[in-house]
């Protein structure tokens, strides 16, 4: 199910500010990709534009050749999205499944019971009664057990423990599928590096990067160098065991992503 934003430009009620103009950015099926940006380029209101929940000042937002701003139920059954900041009810997740999931004609009982298990969380647990950090893991739990075709996810990891992050990356790759796009706007990057096949960098400007995370490491490579092995850097910034470098591959070994370096090179000064 394609996502396509054309020549989209948005700006909020009672604001001078455009968060977004003339923005262009087309993402396939079969994709974990990364949103990525400095603070108030517009990443959040790009998810809100394609789950439906704003509408464009200009141009359009498709999903599945569809509008997002009409919110037809074919589309909505397809779509879900895990903001930031959520509240959820004051039920048992019992009740919240039994009114929820009848939305989305692929939901799996049996998915959100096995990400319940490997967050360490009850079946059936109150949901005023859990802190901000299980409330996290049992709406996560429920998204990715909506089978969705396009699940966006707005820092999904804020307010998880380290051991919680592993086992977010864990059920996210386990509930990958072919037709199924996830786009996962953080800032956070170390905490998803591992699981996304591709990367979308925003600015102001636009668009800065849009390109397989296998394409980012076919043309460049990610190392640690010492100064006097500087020459051909892109970019490089000092670490305890040197610098830490990005450089066109050439011939070289492919590398590992980087992806924190390859954020500051690709905005500098933007």
């Amino acid at each position: 199910m394609k996502i396509k934003v054309q020549d989209v430009s948005f700006k909020y009620k009672g604001s001078k500010r455009q968060v977004l103009s003339n923005l262009n950015l087309e993402l396939q099926e079969n994709r974990i990709c990364g949103l990525l940006g400095k603070n108030g380029v517009g990443k959040s209101t790009l998810l809100y534009l394609i789950a439906g929940l704003l509408q464009p000042s200009r141009g359009t937002v498709t999903v599945g050749g569809m509008e997002s701003g009409k919110r037809k139920p074919e589309m909505l059954q397809e779509v879900f999205f895990v903001s930031e900041e959520f509240d959820l009810p004051s039920v048992r997740l019992s009740e919240y499944v039994k009114m929820n999931a009848p939305f989305y004609p692929r939901f799996s009982q049996d998915i959100l019971d096995q990400c319940l298990e490997d967050f360490g969380l009850d079946s059936d647990l109150k949901l005023s009664e859990l802190s901000m950090g299980q409330k996290k893991k049992v709406f996560m739990s429920f998204a990715l057990a909506t089978r969705t075709k396009v699940l966006l996810m707005d820092e999904p990891t804020n307010g998880l423990d380290i051991p919680s992050k592993a086992q977010f990356r864990k059920a996210v790759s386990r509930s990958m599928d072919d037709d199924r796009i996830m786009v996962v706007s953080t800032h956070q990057v170390h905490d998803v590096e591992q699981l996304l096949d591709h990367i979308v960098i925003m600015s102001n400007e636009g668009i800065l990067l849009n390109k397989s995370t296998q394409e980012i490491c076919d043309e460049y490579v990610f190392e640690t160098r010492l100064p006097q092995d500087m020459g051909d850097a892109i970019y490089g910034e000092p670490s305890l065991q040197g610098n830490l470098v990005m450089a066109p591959r050439g011939d070289r070994q492919e590398t590992p992503l980087n992806l924190e370096i390859l954020f500051n090179a690709i905005t500098q000064g933007k």
